[in-house]
C-alpha cells in the first residue's frame, strides 16, 4: 500500500496570502493579534482578533474568496493545474444554507454553497474545531482504500458576528490577545483566513515528479463522551497515543499544539503532553503553537497547524509561540518563546481538538 503524502500547501491568514508570509511571520515571533477594524465586534477593551489585510485576497464573501485563494496556491505548490477528474474533495466547516434573521453577516459564517473545484466527488465534514484534522485523516482513508490517487481538503472562515457572540457567550474570549501557554493567559482571540491542501497516493506523486518527503504517517480522529466545550486530558492523551501507534512509531520530535489560550484547555493538553513525552522516555519535546500569532480560526485552525509542522520538519526549527512570555512549568516539555531548532528530527505530531468533544491527531513524518 503506498503512503499517502503531501504535495501541496496553501494559506489565507492574518499574516497576509501565502504559506511562505505565513511562515515567515510565524518563525520571527510576530502577531498579526490586533483591535478590530473591518470586523465591529461589541466594544470590550483589550480584545485582539486576527483580520485578513484587506489588500490580500479580494472578493466576496470573504470565506470563499479566503478558501479560493488557499486553493490556487496549493494546487501551484502540488504541480497541478487542475485537480484529475477522479479527484476527491474535503471541505471542513458548517454546511452551506440561509438562515433568516441573521442580517448580511450569515454569509460570512456559512458562505455560499461551494464549488467543488472542479472534482465530481465531494465531502463536508464538520467536526468543530478539529475539523480540518478530521478532513486529514479522511483523506488518507480514501487513499488507502484506493478509491482516490488525489484528494484536496480545504476550509475558509471570515469574522462573525454569530460566531464571535457564542464564543463570548461561553467565556472564551481573552481580554488581552491570545497567550498559548503562558501562566497569565485568559482566552482565545478569533482570527480569519483559509487553508488548502494537496494528498497524493506516493507512488502518482513520484511518477509525476512531485515532492514526496511530507508524510501523514498515522492519524487519529475521535468523537469521544467528555464534556461539550471541556478538553479531557485522558482522551487528548489517547487521541495522540494512537496516532504514533497507528504511524507505526515510539517517537515525536515536536508537537504543533491546538493551545488555543484557554485557561482549562491548555492546561489539559500539558497534562496529556507531559504524559505522552514521560511514555516516550522524552524530557525535552518542543511545542509549539501558532494561535498567538493569528488567533482561533476555529474549524479552519488546523490548516495553518498542519502547514506549521510540515514547515518545521523541512526547515528544521520549530517556530515560538507568539505572546507566550511566562510558559507554564512542565518537566518534560519545552516550551520556548523563541525558535527550537529541530535538526535531525523527522516526526512532529499535530493536534487539533473541538466542542462536542471532538479529538484529532496527525502524526507527519518527514522522509530525506
Amino acid at each position: 500500500m503506498s503512503a499517502t503524502v503531501i504535495t501541496g500547501l496553501g494559506l489565507v491568514t492574518p499574516f497576509g496570502r501565502g504559506l511562505d508570509v505565513f511562515w515567515t511571520a510565524l518563525r520571527a515571533g510576530r502577531s498579526a493579534l490586533a483591535p478590530p477594524r473591518r470586523f465591529a465586534a461589541p466594544p470590550h477593551e483589550g480584545e485582539a482578533v486576527g483580520e485578513v489585510p484587506t489588500d490580500a485576497v479580494a472578493g466576496v464573501p470573504r470565506k470563499q474568496a479566503y478558501l479560493d485563494a488557499a486553493v490556487v496556491e496549493a494546487l501551484s505548490s502540488a504541480g497541478l493545474a487542475r485537480l484529475p477528474e477522479s479527484a476527491v474533495v474535503v471541505l471542513t466547516g458548517q454546511a452551506p444554507g440561509h438562515e433568516a434573521g441573521f442580517g448580511a453577516d450569515w454569509a460570512e459564517f456559512v458562505g455560499p454553497p461551494v464549488q467543488p473545484h472542479e472534482a465530481g466527488n465531494t465531502a463536508l465534514l464538520t467536526h468543530a474545531c478539529a475539523s480540518a484534522v478530521f478532513g486529514l485523516g479522511f483523506a488518507r482513508d480514501v487513499i488507502d482504500a484506493g478509491l482516490a490517487d488525489v484528494v484536496l481538503v480545504a476550509g475558509g472562515t471570515a469574522l462573525n458576528h454569530y460566531e464571535y457572540a457564542s464564543m463570548r457567550a461561553v467565556r472564551a474570549i481573552s481580554t488581552t490577545p491570545a497567550r498559548p501557554f503562558d501562566r497569565g493567559r485568559s482566552g482565545i482571540s478569533l482570527g480569519e483566513g483559509g487553508g488548502a491542501i494537496v494528498l497524493e497516493a506516493e507512488d502518482h506523486a513520484a511518477r509525476r515528479g512531485a515532492a514526496t518527503d511530507l508524510v501523514v504517517a498515522g492519524t487519529c480522529c475521535r468523537v469521544g463522551t467528555g464534556k461539550p466545550t471541556a478538553s479531557d486530558p485522558a482522551l487528548i492523551q489517547d487521541c495522540v497515543e494512537a496516532a504514533l501507534a497507528d504511524a507505526g512509531l515510539d517517537r515525536l520530535d515536536h508537537v504543533h499544539a491546538h493551545a488555543t489560550g484557554t485557561t482549562q484547555g491548555d492546561s489539559a493538553e500539558l497534562t496529556a503532553l507531559e504524559a505522552v513525552a514521560a511514555g516516550l522516555g522524552l524530557h525535552d519535546l518542543p511545542v509549539s503553537s501558532h494561535k498567538g500569532a493569528i488567533g482561533h480560526l476555529l474549524h479552519t485552525s488546523g490548516f495553518p497547524a498542519i502547514a506549521a509542522a510540515a514547515m518545521a520538519l523541512r526547515i528544521g526549527e520549530a517556530p515560538p509561540t507568539a505572546g507566550l512570555t511566562d510558559p507554564e512549568p512542565t518537566r518534560r516539555l519545552r516550551l520556548a518563546p523563541g525558535a527550537i531548532p529541530t535538526t535531525g528530527r523527522r516526526v512532529a505530531a499535530v493536534t487539533s481538538f473541538g466542542f462536542g468533544s471532538n479529538n484529532g491527531t496527525a502524526v507527519l513524518t518527514r522522509e530525506h
